[in-house]
């Protein structure tokens, strides 16, 4: 299931990892301005490879600070007669599950009935975890410049009433022989592949990495 990173980002993201851990614990000018040339080797491999200047990039790198770490993606899935709830991402007009980045000091379940709640207006239970997965790695996303942890979370509904928001467009059940189209670095096809054989099989065991 997982997709091979093209070697030039692997290598760019290691090199921004160890430069915004080095910028961190760095007691010195001398190595501050090492690491800070490290960022903006980084940035122009990813430069060299993309419509993206470096001047951006950096500005990307920028907004992650202290050592270095996976961010975490939690999704929550709800099905309903055989249909997905998805809603319509403001971004880019397209469709994912609910869910975004996890917060600090919120348990991961708390964190996902919170997104699913806020992006769609329903409010539900969380059952169990159906995947968890490297983002980096499952999605090929050459423009996310971060490791990331995707926690896919099966989910029954307590109540609530479809609703957009702020970040979302539309809301709706799709059927998945009739899916809309998806905003693929959130979800994608395989991700509701995998929800609906834990559906089909409720013993299903949590797919990882």
């Amino acid at each position: 299931m997982a997709t091979h990173l093209p070697k030039w980002l692997e290598w760019a993201r290691a090199i921004q990892a160890l430069a915004q851990t080095g910028l961190t614990f760095s007691k010195n000018e001398f190595d501050a301005e090492r690491y800070q040339r490290l960022l903006e080797i980084a940035a122009e491999m990813v430069e060299s490879q993309t419509d993206l200047s470096k001047e951006r990039v950096l500005s990307h790198f920028s907004m992650q600070t202290g050592y270095a770490t996976p961010k975490v993606d939690v999704r929550g899935a709800l099905v309903q007669e055989g249909k997905i709830l998805l809603v319509q991402e403001r971004s880019d007009g397209r469709w994912s599950m609910p869910g975004g980045w996890a917060d600090v000091g919120d348990v991961p379940s708390k964190a996902v009935a919170r997104e699913v709640r806020e992006e769609s207006g329903f409010k539900v239970k969380v059952e169990k975890v159906i995947a968890l997965l490297d983002a980096n790695r499952f999605l090929f996303a050459p423009l996310e410049f971060y490791h990331a942890y995707k926690i896919i979370f099966l989910c029954s509904l307590v109540g609530g009433t479809a609703r957009p928001s702020n970040e979302t467009l539309a809301v709706g059940f799709f059927d998945p022989a009739a899916l809309p189209p998806l905003s693929s670095m959130r979800t994608d096809r395989q991700m509701l592949k995998e929800v609906f054989a834990h559906i089909q099989d409720p013993a299903r065991p949590t797919a990882f990495d």
